[in-house]
């Protein structure tokens, strides 16, 4: 058996930043779960639906590995990332890394670990990986998915070749922290004002706080949406709330994040900007509950109540992000 010594497990909630902050620490720099989010401008927002899907999709978060390309950017952290199709490559750029004391994120299809708890097909997975022997691979998850575990390497080996959407290619990769390192804190207003630059100037209108209006009008058709509103709607309220967002959708960690700023930095815009994704990280809990409750009782009112508290979401997210986004010139 090889494993990494030193390896700090700790228990988190969203995968990306579970494998980040695990391979940080190793590296001697131990950072908060939401200041890893928020340094990586992670919040964001998807209306996702297209025609060969069975249910749409809301997501809460920036695009898999983005977040972690984020923060290794606004840091100066080293990134090395290694992508191959062969599946023996993949695994020797991971035995070489562990071997050398290093652990190794990995990204990959959550579907087939024999130790996820609801496997759902999820190319955009990500875990940290301190150790293998002749059977097993040593793999850092999230808290919910039980922390540090273990899953067959042959359950492995099918995780990182899945394709679909998200995935990558057997991608995995490293972070070193370097002489030249910004210190975490001074990159805080750069990466608020990015993110709300992004939120408030989204390209398209499924994405931001247009994302949201565009939600709050469609939520209310979601019964004539699916066949099977018992299944759909509860499974799009568990993923609002417990598919390693961290709760309401990423808003719990993202106040959670600008708390821990307002603890270090004095601003009336970043106070304002907290005590409105308070409210949002509220609400969006609100609208979980609603969703869930159409698709049990098959009531179409719950949907129209959910419209209006997403549609008051939308205007509750813009005024924080407009007063965050003051921050830069602030």
């Amino acid at each position: 058996m090889t494993t990494v010594t030193g390896i700090d497990a700790r228990g988190t909630q969203h995968c990306e930043t579970t494998a980040l902050g695990l391979l940080l620490r190793h590296q001697g720099l131990d950072l908060s779960e939401p200041m890893l989010f928020g340094l990586g401008s992670g919040l964001s927002f998807i209306y996702w639906d297209s025609k060969n899907m069975d249910f749409p999709f809301l997501g809460g978060r920036v695009k898999p590995f983005d977040l972690t390309r984020n923060l290794a950017a606004r840091l100066r952290l080293e990134l090395r990332v290694q992508e191959t199709t062969s599946p023996r490559k993949a695994w020797d750029n991971v035995t070489a890394s562990i071997d050398a004391g290093h652990p190794v994120g990995l990204q990959l299809d959550s579907y087939h670990l024999d130790y996820f708890g609801s496997p759902v097909h999820f190319g955009g997975h990500v875990v940290a990986m301190y150790g293998y022997d002749d059977r097993s691979a040593y793999l850092v998850d999230t808290e919910q998915q039980g922390g540090a575990v273990s899953t067959s390497l042959s359950s492995l080996a099918r995780a990182r070749a899945a394709r679909g959407p998200m995935s990558a290619k057997h991608r995995s990769f490293t972070l070193t922290v370097a002489t030249n390192t910004h210190a975490p804190h001074g990159q805080i207003i750069p990466a608020i004002s990015a993110c709300a630059e992004a939120f408030l100037n989204p390209p398209i209108a499924n994405l931001g706080h247009r994302g949201i209006d565009k939600a709050a009008k469609l939520v209310r058709t979601w019964l004539q949406r699916t066949e099977n509103p018992q299944r759909d709607l509860p499974q799009a309220a568990v993923l609002m709330e417990k598919a390693g967002t961290g709760g309401a959708l990423f808003r719990n960690l993202y106040r959670d994040f600008l708390a821990e700023c307002a603890d270090l930095l004095d601003s009336h815009h970043l106070r304002t900007g907290h005590r409105l994704y308070a409210e949002a990280a509220l609400l969006w809990t609100e609208a979980a509950v609603l969703i869930k409750e159409a698709g049990e009782k098959g009531d179409a009112r719950h949907l129209a109540r959910a419209g209006s508290v997403l549609g008051d979401l939308a205007r509750v997210e813009r005024e924080a992000m407009h007063a965050l986004s003051c921050l830069k010139s602030a």
